[in-house]
């Protein structure tokens, strides 16, 4: 995980090295991979990056249909969006409807000059027409499957896994 990580702050570097970034992470896991994006992004830019990550809870179009209700995190966004490229991050890219709800959720807090994505892992099954800009790995997947992200600060492992729909529910 971190190999990829590194990658991807070093492709993100070379297409902005030009620009104001900030980077912001999708809360939950999404959050702690911007974090470690963030500090790689930071070391070889060699200044001060800001760091955000906001919570897409009250912006899901499925929140209605949803079997439990969603867990409320903070955002934090500390900064002036305006003038700057802000890069989401997120652990996987699915149907793109959290990626949406992100891009609608940061847009209450400003107006970014550019918005681009970074994803660990992308399964594929668009539902909207949204693509990364970096991406760590794709992972092509069958509907019945499940991507897992495990990170050390809550799950006290890296890892990526693939599980049956069934077994991920258990």
């Amino acid at each position: 995980m971190r190999r990829t990580l590194v990658r991807i702050a070093h492709e993100i570097v070379e297409c902005n090295a030009e620009r104001e970034l900030a980077i912001v992470g999708i809360h939950r896991r999404g959050a702690i991979l911007a974090g470690r994006v963030h500090r790689l992004v930071a070391d070889l830019l060699e200044v001060d990056v800001p760091l955000g990550d906001i919570d897409i809870a009250f912006y899901r179009d499925d929140i209605a249909t949803r079997r439990q209700q969603p867990e409320v995190h903070a955002s934090h966004l500390d900064f002036a969006l305006g003038d700057r490229t802000v890069v989401i991050v997120d652990d996987v890219l699915f149907t793109g409807r959290t990626v949406r709800a992100a891009i609608e959720a940061l847009f209450d807090y400003g107006r970014p000059q550019r918005v681009q994505l970074a994803v660990l892992a992308d399964r594929g099954h668009r539902e909207l027409p949204i693509r990364p800009d970096y991406v760590g790995k794709n992972l092509p997947t069958a509907r019945a499957e499940r991507v897992n992200v495990r990170v050390d600060e809550l799950d006290g492992i890296d890892e990526v896994t693939i599980t049956q729909l069934q077994e991920a529910l258990t």
